[in-house]
């Protein structure tokens, strides 16, 4: 199933647990993957592209348990 929901840069940083301001600078240093929609100026991407983004970007480890 699809999820066509569009998160913005705060859902963004719910997902991933970081503050919007961190995704903001992703963004600006070209580590997030392209807008799949703007809207008055203001960048939207689907949950799906950026559930698939989580799992590929560099750096990604999981944050539920301590860390070794």
């Amino acid at each position: 199933m699809t999820d066509r929901r569009l998160w913005s840069y705060k859902e963004i940083a719910a997902h991933i647990g970081v503050r919007t301001d961190t995704v903001r600078s992703y963004r600006k240093h070209g580590l997030l993957p392209p807008p799949d929609l703007v809207e008055g100026g203001k960048p939207f991407w689907y949950a799906d592209t950026i559930r698939t983004w989580v799992t590929l970007r560099p750096g990604n480890r999981s944050r539920r348990g301590p860390e070794a």
